[in-house]
């Protein structure tokens, strides 16, 4: 596969935010913001809407101009030394973006001229096969499926070859064939060297996909950590138990567990924390003669970690 644009030739962090400031009709949008992102890294960039998220996209990419602050993609800073920056970054953006005069081959085929970049055919046909853009490439763009028209974004994000490469929301709304195969993408053109940069609304995809997250919330960053240890904030297991019949009670040895009743009492949920294992609870229950049906136990997800984080439940951001 095709290297990213002069990757061996780069040094330092792939991008270094520093007091970044953006405000709107006197509203903060983006707050004082600082991250650092390592060469190599698949970084995850989260919160509820409103956060943040998009508009310090536009800030990187020079989009949106910012009022304080600044922005260094591979020691080169976005505003002194543009040319460059722009031709080291890829992105796609959350709404469609395309020339609805040019087919997919020919949008892709100059696209690489807009940064200065000789088109490279081998790489161009490389994208193609790899998002399965081949049937497609003689349609004009306003004609392709919602689906199709994501997968041609990331082709045109990729087609100059940056070393980095950032993704505002890649999979929202599209189908899970599509999403598996755009993951599967991201992860090999990872491991050729390109950094990764992306927002999702998806918390399995980032748990899955990222090295580190950073959560934003009203434009400030209020976490940010490896996914392992983000997932370690939250040790709260959960023990959900089905009974035989309906009990309004239970032993009082159970109380550390916090137990909370559903159903009239036929369901009843345990927290197990540090050390508590689920056994514990079913001895106590078998020993009280207490019929158990089911069991079904949950571990903590990074959906747990971010409404621990925020406060927000993730049901109210999903649908909007």
């Amino acid at each position: 596969m095709a290297k990213s644009m002069s990757n061996k030739s780069l040094a330092g962090p792939a991008l270094e935010i520093e007091h970044l400031t953006k405000a709107y009709s006197g509203s903060v949008v983006v707050d004082d913001l600082c991250l650092r992102i390592e060469s190599g890294e698949i970084y995850g960039l989260l919160g509820p809407n409103g956060a943040g998220k998009s508009t310090t996209i536009n800030l990187i990419t020079g989009v949106a101009k910012m009022q304080k602050g600044s922005v260094r993609v591979f020691g080169y800073d976005t505003v002194k030394n543009y040319r460059e920056t722009r031709r080291l970054i890829g992105v796609m953006h959350q709404e469609v973006v395309f020339d609805p005069f040019f087919s997919v081959g020919k949008a892709l085929r100059i696209h690489s001229g807009y940064y200065g970049v000789k088109d490279d055919p081998k790489w161009r046909e490389l994208l193609i096969e790899k998002l399965a853009l081949g049937p497609h490439v003689d349609k004009k763009i306003h004609k392709l499926s919602g689906g199709m028209k994501r997968r041609f974004m990331v082709a045109k994000a990729l087609v100059h070859k940056p070393a980095l490469l950032i993704l505002d929301e890649p999979t929202a709304g599209v189908d899970v064939e599509l999403r598996r195969a755009l993951w599967d993408f991201v992860s090999l053109i990872n491991k050729e060297g390109t950094t990764v940069v992306l927002t999702t609304h998806y918390l399995e995809e980032a748990e899955q996909m990222c090295d580190r997250i950073a959560i934003l919330n009203k434009g400030k960053v209020v976490a940010v950590d490896s996914t392992a240890n983000l997932m370690k904030q939250v040790e709260r297991r959960t023990l959900k138990v089905w009974l035989d019949k309906e009990t309004s009670t239970l032993p009082a040895s159970l109380d550390e567990f916090r137990p909370s009743s559903e159903e009239n009492g036929r369901v009843w949920r345990f927290c197990l924390a540090g050390q508590q294992h689920s056994g514990q609870v079913l001895q106590v229950l078998f020993s009280e003669r207490i019929g158990v049906r089911e069991v079904e136990t949950h571990s903590p997800s990074l959906e747990d970690v971010f409404v621990n984080i925020t406060g927000i439940d993730r049901t109210e951001t999903k649908a909007k």
